[in-house]
């Protein structure tokens, strides 16, 4: 126990990158998800062609090859990105966004075709549409899949331990070399730290998902 304590500090430390990446991959990905999702329902094929063909790709790729991609193809193409948190933050949010697209995707094809019918029929056009009658209806069936994206996206984090970024997986092999007679006390501390961020998270989206099934 006193080990724990003692590395309490560099526990800290950790848990905030591994917060911070979490936190601003996750925005980013719910903007650019939002946005794929809407190619993917716009009336121009080019548009749904990319975005389908950006979501198969990046569902279907390892995570870590998109860090391979991000941390050293792209410098190797002439694209020199900071290393540490920029690759880490830029992968993550590529590969989350695929599948926050599903889930608002799968929102908005939940909302009555009559809504964007009669939304066309007052003069809206396709991005009016989408902003001022569908997205709002499918928010409440939207929110809590992606929440739990959102807790898929925390647990991926430990992926950039492997990428010179000392968050809290990166931080548990550190800790557990330097104190090998207390391994099983700090893994469990860092244990407690994901499931700090992840169990709030979930609870959330259990009552957000309750208040959908009982307003309906």
């Amino acid at each position: 126990m006193q080990a724990l304590v003692d590395e309490l500090p560099r526990i800290w430390q950790g848990f905030q990158l591994t917060l911070f990446l979490a936190v601003v991959s996750g925005a980013l990905s719910l903007v650019f998800g939002t946005i794929l999702a809407a190619f993917r329902v716009a009336p121009l094929r080019s548009l749904r062609t990319f975005a389908g063909a950006y979501v198969e790709i990046a569902r279907n790729t390892p995570l870590t090859l998109v860090f391979i991609f991000f941390v050293f193809v792209l410098p190797s193409l002439g694209f020199i990105l900071p290393l540490g948190r920029v690759p880490a933050i830029i992968a993550l949010t590529a590969y989350t966004s695929a599948f926050v697209c599903e889930a608002v995707r799968s929102g908005i094809n939940s909302v009555a075709v009559g809504q964007a019918e009669a939304a066309r029929a007052i003069g809206l056009g396709t991005v009016q549409t989408l902003r001022l009658v569908v997205l709002p209806q499918a928010l409440r069936t939207v929110v809590p899949p992606l929440i739990n994206v959102l807790i898929a996206l925390t647990k991926n984090t430990s992926v950039a331990a492997g990428f010179a970024v000392v968050e809290l997986t990166s931080t548990s092999r550190a800790l557990a070399r330097d104190n090998p007679a207390d391994v099983i006390m700090l893994l469990t501390g860092i244990a407690v730290c994901y499931l700090i961020i992840t169990i709030p998270a979930g609870i959330a989206a259990n009552a957000i998902e309750r208040k959908v099934v009982f307003s309906r």
